[in-house]
């Protein structure tokens, strides 16, 4: 069995939102051609407090994209984004989502972020994803959504090492950068990860 897992397509990380990955609404066609191909799909939301200490307005004297260590882990500091309850926090009304079977909400613990769909970034909590997907007898998940060099490339390292067979479907997503992905890629292609495309999906292999 095999699922395609949506990562984070929220307002707030496509255009004109507060952490908007560049063209990243033109995933949104590719994503949803993508979900006549799978009986189970998936999506994250990214759905933190106001409170949350990813948050650079949460720290005196930094600025947004510096880098602190929060509890222990390397932390980059971002704009205020996806607040609970809030528009930017909200799936794209682009997005097909009568098909999306559950959501899974993630760094909602205002002390650690949470990147990766499958757990908190210190991995002390999960998000249900990984029970949800085992009791729907899931082998197989298709990564796609925002951001490749974030949410996406944390949520792939996770579904690999709890034993899914992993891909990366690299035209359903953006990159915040682009170079630093190509580096990610490679780690992630010598890990086991298989980067595919949204056509050869649609052939009877996959």
């Amino acid at each position: 069995m095999k699922a395609l897992l949506i990562v984070d397509l929220q307002n707030d990380f496509l255009p004109n939102g507060s952490l908007a990955v560049a063209d990243g609404d033109l995933i949104i066609p590719v994503i949803n051609e993508l979900q006549h191909y799978f009986d189970i799909i998936v999506a994250t939301q990214d759905w933190h407090p106001p409170q949350h200490k990813s948050f650079a307005s949460n720290h005196e004297h930094k600025k947004a994209f510096d880098e602190i260590v929060l509890n222990g882990q390397q932390q980059t500091l971002w704009p205020d984004h996806c607040l609970q309850n809030s528009h930017g926090a909200a799936l794209s009304s682009a997005l097909h989502q009568e098909k999306i079977c559950a959501v899974f909400r993630k760094g909602m613990n205002p002390e650690v972020d949470s990147y990766s769909g499958f757990y908190d970034n210190d991995k002390r909590n999960t998000t249900g994803l990984n029970g949800y997907l085992k009791e729907m007898g899931i082998t197989r998940v298709f990564i796609c959504g925002l951001a490749a060099d974030f949410c996406v490339h944390f949520t792939a390292k996770d579904a690999l090492s709890l034993g899914y067979t992993t891909y990366f479907v690299e035209d359903a997503t953006k990159a915040i950068n682009k170079d630093h992905f190509m580096v990610q890629k490679k780690m992630l292609a010598e890990e086991g990860v298989i980067f595919t495309t949204s056509e050869a999906i649609k052939k009877p292999a996959l």
